[in-house]
């Protein structure tokens, strides 16, 4: 639809919003498992919104989300790179206590040893494993900045890493047992990283696309821009 309106300005973002805003949208099975426990208590403003990024290690987003298998529910959570798309921490729980998230961050942190992480922000939703002490205290330390969203879609990458392992990956192997679901999200987590292609990295896993980008100067690195609010924008903008 972007490719069609043709429009100065107007991205997928920009009219992906436009079209939640006025009511249209996909439906997905009803989700009888609750992976947020919201708190109110502490909120960390949105620091992404309107963002360009320029670079790895500017803005990570994560969620949590839910498998069922063998009759019970378990808790699966990703980190994302939202420049790269590389999933930068992940970790299959049992419960949604923050040892999950905690877990997932430290593999974050061995993954991206070397590099200097203080101007990246962690995007996330007001869920109270984010504000867990030792979750916080670990963010400080590396002098990550702390963002937080008020809407599902403005944590859209997140939710879309969610759905692409879950549904393109996971439900079509024979997930049985907890131990399967650990090795199969690993499984899925390598295949995504490195062999995955994106179209929006130019056709390149997010791995690949991190190597390259690395030996590319200032002026040959891509621009993306983090989404925006719409409501200033009426369908009348559109020529």
């Amino acid at each position: 639809m972007a490719k069609e309106l043709k429009c100065k300005g107007w991205g997928r973002d920009k009219i992906e919003g436009l079209l939640l805003g006025n009511g249209y949208r996909l439906y997905y099975p009803v989700n009888y498992s609750r992976t947020t426990y919201a708190q109110t208590d502490v909120y960390y403003p949105n620091l992404i919104e309107g963002l360009e990024l320029t670079a790895i290690n500017q803005v990570v987003q994560t969620d949590i989300t839910f498998y069922k298998t063998g009759g019970r529910f378990y808790y699966i959570v990703f980190l994302i790179d939202v420049y790269s798309r590389r999933i930068v921490g992940y970790a299959v729980n049992k419960n949604l206590q923050a040892e999950g998230n905690i877990k997932a961050l430290k593999m974050l942190l061995r993954v991206r040893k070397g590099n200097n992480l203080n101007r990246l922000i962690h995007h996330s939703d007001r869920g109270s494993q984010y504000i867990d002490k030792e979750y916080r205290q670990l963010l400080k330390d590396n002098a990550i900045s702390l963002s937080m969203c008020k809407a599902a879609w403005e944590n859209a990458y997140s939710e879309r890493v969610n759905r692409t392992i879950k549904e393109e990956y996971l439900n079509r192997w024979n997930i049985e047992t907890y131990s399967n679901l650990v090795r199969g999200v690993a499984k899925a987590v390598n295949h995504y990283n490195n062999k995955r292609k994106h179209q929006s990295l130019e056709n390149k896993s997010p791995v690949q696309f991190e190597k390259e980008w690395k030996n590319l100067s200032n002026a040959q690195r891509t621009k993306q821009k983090i989404y925006k609010q719409l409501e200033s924008y009426s369908q009348n903008k559109c020529e």
